[in-house]
């Protein structure tokens, strides 16, 4: 029995029908895309593995730096040596479509090309450990906003995959069972009419025959 009222027409079946080849079509292309969406996903998973390693392995070497550095020099030296900085970074934010997924990418650039702009201190009165420290923290710094992209693109296909997974449930599992339900009953009902409409066909013939048979008796006998 259908789940919901359906009218047991040819023209409904013919509709019916058309909704389950849209529907398993949409259901395969749905499943090429959650299983594509997990391939990538995994990838992205490798890759942000990889590169958190990267990214704390440099952050503990630019600390350790930083504090050897501290304990060489006074308090006011160091401060007065990170004040005011010399070297700019300008943040751009621009997206990549990885299937129907908009990634961000991210990209910089410094107000100057020269890598010695860092250091925004003389060397006489610094110690080697900070400009260590410093040297860290730029070759770290590419892969960090690496780590934030990959880790916002891990976030967002987790989603998208979530939500390709219940639709391709709600399809397997609701849509296209319901349809091929209501197609067999509305099948079941035409049978079921048709048979009905043969028999009184039948019938009628039957109470036709007779009527002409008695028809020619009266005949004969008059």
């Amino acid at each position: 029995m259908a789940k919901k009222q359906v009218n047991p027409t040819r023209m409904e079946l013919t509709k019916l029908k058309k909704k389950l080849v849209t529907a398993t079509r949409g259901h395969k292309l749905l499943k090429d895309k959650r299983d594509e969406l997990m391939r990538q996903f995994l990838e992205l998973v490798r890759e942000n593995k990889d590169l958190r390693e990267k990214v704390e392995a440099g952050i503990q070497a630019a600390n350790k730096n930083f504090v050897l550095a501290r304990a060489g020099m006074s308090d006011e030296v160091l401060n007065v040596a990170l004040m005011i900085p010399k070297q700019e970074v300008f943040l751009t934010l621009d997206h990549k479509n990885v299937m129907s997924v908009d990634i961000p990418v991210f990209e910089y650039q410094t107000k100057t090309p020269d890598s010695n702009d860092i250091y925004s201190y003389g060397f006489a009165f610094t110690s080697s450990d900070l400009d260590d420290s410093i040297k860290s923290l730029q070759d770290i710094f590419p892969d960090m906003l690496k780590l934030a992209e990959v880790e916002k693109a891990c976030q967002l296909m987790a989603s998208e995959i979530e939500k390709t997974r219940r639709r391709v449930n709600a399809l397997e599992h609701v849509m296209i069972p319901e349809l091929r339900e209501n197609i067999k009953y509305i099948v079941m009902k035409l049978d079921e009419n048709e048979r009905s409409t043969q028999i009184r066909l039948m019938k009628v013939k039957d109470m036709m025959l007779e009527q002409a048979h008695h028809y020619k008796e009266k005949e004969q006998m008059v």
